[in-house]
């Protein structure tokens, strides 16, 4: 059985991180796309940017300052991808 991953984008509507959260989504798609279940967005607000997988936070903007660092969400991922495997 081969195990997928499930990937939510939690983001700040009225902070305008709707852009961040759909270019975070395709990035996460380009890389992985064939052993994910799906990347979800999820409409926030209060600033939020959180990246969970499989309800693992791996980013937090609160955490990890507001720059999102692709490279480190897509190494998190893979991380957590071949773990799995």
């Amino acid at each position: 059985m081969r195990v997928m991953t499930a990937i939510e984008i939690e983001y700040c509507v009225p902070c305008g991180l709707l852009d961040r959260a759909i270019a975070t989504q395709t990035r996460l798609l380009d890389e992985f796309g064939q052993h994910l279940d799906g990347v979800t967005l999820i409409p926030g607000h209060g600033g939020v940017f959180i990246v969970t997988v499989d309800e693992e936070t791996i980013w937090d903007k609160i955490v990890h300052g507001a720059e999102v660092d692709m490279d480190l969400i897509v190494k998190a991922v893979d991380d957590h991808i071949s773990v799995e495997a």
